[in-house]
């Protein structure tokens, strides 16, 4: 499948993400952790359903400081592993979605991302928007079923969140970006491209209250 590009703006929203994740860099760089620390919350092989195994950590110096909203942002602090949001079905069917999506251009450094929501695409060293480049044309790479599943699960990790860290999912809403991320062994060519740095996403986005993320199943120990 060829597809014509018709411009290349970046977009307002494209520049939005740029800007956070340059900020996000730049407070990570500024950071005095430099602490070599891994824990494993759950191992490869394990599977954690119906119930979410749950992790509680102290919650930051500093989290009593940001703006709280009732029945949106939690009281308590922790971290939460399932794998019942998702089958392994619908989760072969994001990452072809993804695949898709991320072959029509991509990052030159290790680490790509798809912004369904507000269109971001990683191109070369910039961002661009895919409903904006490609127009009409991007119908032909994601179809409405592809959408409405995205939307679903989506849906789902909302309702996670909020019944394990008892908040009213009614008052909870999506914030920006959403992406999915792929990640290579290619070097870095700029700043968005080194994932590796430690990060805290309150931060890094200045919004945000519960930061999820989903992994697709993988049968290869390098994915």
């Amino acid at each position: 499948m060829a597809l014509l590009r018709m411009r290349a703006p970046q977009g307002a929203n494209a520049t939005e993400i740029e800007k956070k994740i340059k900020r996000g860099n730049a407070l990570r760089q500024g950071s005095a952790w430099r602490g070599e620390v891994t824990e494993t919350l759950v191992s490869r092989g394990e599977l954690v359903s119906p119930h979410p195994r749950i992790y509680s950590v102290p919650c930051s110096e500093d989290y009593n400081n940001h703006k709280r909203y009732p029945g949106c942002t939690p009281q308590k602090c922790g971290r939460a592993v399932t794998d019942s949001i998702v089958t392994r079905e619908e989760a072969e069917t994001l990452k072809r979605l993804a695949e898709r999506g991320l072959a029509l251009a991509g990052s030159e450094g290790g680490a790509s991302i798809l912004d369904l929501h507000s269109g971001a695409l990683s191109m070369g060293k910039q961002f661009v928007n895919i409903y904006r480049y490609f127009g009409e044309q991007i119908g032909e790479v994601f179809t409405e079923e592809d959408f409405q599943l995205y939307k679903d699960v989506r849906g789902r990790i909302q309702a996670v969140i909020a019944e394990t860290f008892g908040l009213d999912p009614a008052l909870m809403f999506l914030t920006k970006p959403t992406f999915f991320s792929r990640i290579n062994s290619t070097i870095a060519q700029t700043q968005h491209d080194e994932y590796w740095h430690p990060h805290i996403d309150k931060t890094d986005g200045g919004r945000g209250e519960g930061p999820s993320r989903v992994y697709p199943p993988s049968c290869r120990g390098d994915e």
